[in-house]
This record gives C-alpha cells, sequence and structure tokens, in this order.
C-alpha cells in the first residue's frame, strides 16, 4: 500500500469533515446521455421526472422514503461479488483505503483470515470488481430517480452479518444514514442496497419507518447493550414508537433504494450462517459540504476522525 497516497486521501477526508468546503473527487455519469430531468418540486420533493419510476412508484418513495426493485442484480454479478469478497477475507487482495471490521465479539486472538471473522468491508472504492456494483447500468438507472443526472458514489459497504449466539451484537440500531455524512443536500442522496441471497427476519433483514424521512436528522449515541456494541453502530435517541416498522423480506438481488434521513436497522442474525448485502450510497455531485461543529453531528465527526487516524496512523491530521 503506498503510504503517502493513502495519508494524502484521508487528510482530504479528515478536512471535509471539519466543515472544509470542497467538491468531492469520486463521480460517475448516470446511465442514460441527455438533458438533466424535469424537477417539479410543486408536485414532488424526492424523486426526479426522467420516465423511470412509474407514477406510482415515485408516489410510494415520497411518502414512504423507500422503494424495493425485485430482482435488480443478476445472479451473475452478485457470484462475482462472492468470489472477490472471499479473496479480500483470505487477504489475496489488499484494496488501497478499504477498511475491513469485525464483530465486537470477536478477539484479536480468534482472527484469521475467512469470512467467519469479517463483518463488513467498507470504502471499497479501489476494489475494480466490488466497485463495479456503483456503476451496474441497472442500479444507476434508478439512482438517477433520486439524485438527478450528475451522480457521484460517496460510501461503499459489503455487509456479512454474523450468525450471533446470544450476544445480540449483530444486531443494528435503528439510525440516520444522514448522521454519518457531512454534506447536503439532505434530498439529493440515496442509498442502493442489494440482497446476495435471500433476506428475512431470521438472518436480519432491514427493518423501516416509513415516512421517517420527512422529519430531521436527529441526536445519536451509542446504544447502551450488555453484549457490547460495534464501533460505528449509533442510534437515534428519540423517534416516535408509534410509527410501525416495516420489515423488509428480500430475494438475492432485490434491491432497495431509500432517503438518508429514513430511520432505519436491522435485527440480529439467528440464522447459522452469514447474511450478505451490497451497498452504496449515491449523491448529486453537486451537493456541498458543511460545517459539523455546534451541530448534532459533531460527535460524529470526531470520532470518524479519530478511528482513521488509528487506522492508518495518523497523530496528527491537521
Amino acid at each position: 500500500m503506498d503510504q503517502n497516497h493513502t495519508s494524502s486521501r484521508l487528510r482530504i477526508l479528515l478536512r471535509h469533515l471539519d466543515g472544509c468546503l470542497a467538491r468531492p473527487t469520486i463521480s460517475h455519469p448516470a446511465s442514460r446521455p441527455g438533458s438533466p430531468a424535469t424537477f417539479h418540486p410543486q408536485q414532488f420533493q424526492y424523486t426526479w421526472e426522467n420516465n423511470v419510476l412509474s407514477l406510482e412508484q415515485r408516489k410510494f418513495y415520497e411518502e414512504n422514503g423507500f422503494l424495493v426493485i425485485k430482482n435488480l442484480v443478476s445472479d451473475a454479478d452478485i457470484q462475482r461479488f462472492r468470489n472477490e469478497f472471499q479473496r479480500i477475507c483470505r487477504k489475496e487482495v489488499k484494496p488501497l483505503g478499504l477498511l475491513v471490521m469485525r464483530d465486537v465479539t470477536i478477539a484479536k486472538s480468534e482472527y484469521v483470515p475467512s469470512e467467519k471473522v469479517v463483518s463488513k468491508v467498507q470504502d471499497f472504492q479501489e476494489d475494480e470488481e466490488l466497485f463495479r456494483y456503483c456503476t451496474l447500468p441497472e442500479i444507476l438507472k434508478y439512482v438517477e430517480c433520486f439524485t438527478g443526472p450528475n451522480i457521484m458514489a460517496i460510501h461503499t459497504m459489503l455487509i456479512n452479518k454474523p450468525p450471533d449466539f446470544g450476544k445480540k451484537t449483530s444486531r443494528h440500531p435503528l439510525h440516520q444514514d444522514l448522521h454519518y455524512f457531512p454534506f447536503r443536500p439532505s434530498n439529493s442522496i440515496v442509498c442502493a442496497w442489494t440482497a446476495m441471497e435471500h433476506i428475512d427476519r431470521n438472518n436480519g433483514c432491514l427493518a423501516v419507518l416509513p415516512g421517517t424521512h420527512k422529519g430531521p436528522l436527529q441526536p445519536h449515541d451509542y446504544p447502551q447493550w450488555e453484549g457490547g456494541v460495534n464501533i460505528m453502530f449509533h442510534r437515534i435517541q428519540d423517534y416516535d414508537k408509534n410509527n410501525a416498522r416495516v420489515h423488509l423480506v428480500m430475494e438475492k438481488g432485490d434491491t432497495v433504494f431509500f432517503h438518508p434521513l429514513l430511520i432505519h436497522g436491522s435485527g440480529r442474525n439467528k440464522s447459522q450462517g452469514f447474511r450478505k448485502t451490497i451497498s452504496c450510497h449515491f449523491a448529486d455531485a453537486n451537493c456541498h459540504y458543511i460545517d459539523l461543529k455546534g451541530t448534532n453531528q459533531e460527535n460524529v465527526g470526531k470520532e470518524m476522525e479519530e478511528v482513521f487516524c488509528k487506522i492508518y496512523g495518523l497523530k496528527n491530521a491537521s
């Protein structure tokens, strides 16, 4: 790994977290050339008119903040992503900037190169095979419905939710993704989240609170769980308990697109296997960075800076 290159990229990220205005660097054109889509704020706030979504689909996303598209990603592509993930777990490839995470219950002494100790890989933009997910025409076709045609990829993850044998640490508490993003406007950001196998409540499917994307960004903090909490697994502190959760049962290749203010999480994996998904957050390339100081994101910004400095061995990122 090129330490100088990595340090340079990290310093740019940390300056962004500190509130500097900058243009993000990873950008990909939409799948279809042509003029920008027409946006009608009087009719729709969260979607663009580009003849991809039906009127019913647009209305559903506008009201609920999420939309599931069935059988969007092919079995062949998903198998390729699984194969590449296995290579990463075995340390056969080491993409620049990739963050490999393990569950809090796995001690360092138990760490061996295999998928059994890897709960998530983040920031796989330098892995050509995994990053193909972010450039799939079938994904970008729908992303453009929410971001407009000038699309950039801003955060990538492949989640390998491990079996939970009683500690309940495989749960992901209810949260809003915008909590982790220091840029706006929120309506120009969307997550594409694809099931890599059958997902239901037994192995920890997504649970969403429909309509919560219409509310503000709420304060987050770590939940007080007896079994421990994984790093950066923050929980929203206040929400309407009467808002019924919807559990998204999905088949391999199904993809859900959701707004960054939508409150969501996932339950523990009660099965014996690992539950895999691949995802990317996208945004309009014209989004701007904001100053986190004095906001309810200030603490997460500082924590992210500390985490990255520790990972890359930087004592002073300024």
